[in-house]
């Protein structure tokens, strides 16, 4: 009889790295040391990783809180490679942009969630946070779904000598994959980065599941056109 692998239910741990990703304002400090606990708790990630999350916790906690919230601005809103919005790496600012954050905030509220005000859909946290209310194996799937950016995301936070690559990284080991150790490519000056073409390209989306099912949201990468029209 064949036996399926089992996926770890992770939804205290999704919300946790949800959280983490936000900004280090008092609130979220006031609750870093119940997001340790939870980590342990569920203890859905591997050792090693979650020694890695208790380093950034850790780090957040010792803090000067002015430098940790500019720390946070400087990684994560002066740069494309770290942007905390999937589909900044898929479509940069294309009009293709808007649709797929159509389809994705409609895949939230197929499972009666809703954005904050200004809140946009690919918002990162915000995805996680949905991702935290499905079924184990749906779970994995729309994080796989996501994986070369999260491996993106790895990659430029680790070069930065950040402590929140951890996070990426434990999503990757939530998504069943493996950070890989291929380095960003250097970017432009930032006033450049945000009218370069973006770093990954090509969005499908096809279709909404049905309400009790994980809707895809398809991030992949587009193939090179071989020829431009006359």
């Amino acid at each position: 009889m064949a036996i399926l692998n089992r996926v770890p239910a992770a939804p205290r741990t999704l919300r946790v790295l949800s959280a983490l990703l936000g900004y280090p304002d008092a609130a979220l400090r006031a609750q870093l040391p119940d997001m340790l606990a939870a980590l342990r708790e569920e203890d859905a990630v591997p050792a090693p990783r979650l020694a890695e999350l208790g380093g950034l916790i850790h780090s957040l906690l010792r803090a000067d809180p002015l430098e940790a919230e500019a720390e946070y601005v400087q990684i994560f809103d002066c740069g494309r490679a770290t942007s905390l919005h999937l589909f900044e790496h898929v479509h940069g600012d294309s009009r293709d942009r808007g649709p797929a954050m159509i389809d994705l905030a409609k895949t939230y509220e197929q499972a009666g969630l809703y954005l904050a005000p200004g809140e946009l859909p690919d918002y990162l946290p915000a995805a996680l946070e949905f991702a935290s209310t499905q079924p184990p194996r749906g779970a994995r799937e729309f994080l796989g779904e996501m994986s070369h950016i999260l491996d993106a995301l790895h990659a430029a936070l680790a070069q930065r000598g950040t402590r929140y690559a951890a996070v990426a990284a434990a999503l990757l080991d939530l998504a069943g994959e493996k950070p890989t150790a291929v380095a960003p490519p250097a970017e432009p000056p930032l006033d450049e980065s945000w009218t370069e073409p973006p770093a990954f390209d090509g969005c499908s989306a096809k279709g909404q599941a049905r309400p009790d099912r994980v809707q895809p949201i398809h991030l992949v990468r587009r193939k090179p056109e071989t020829g431009a029209a006359a």
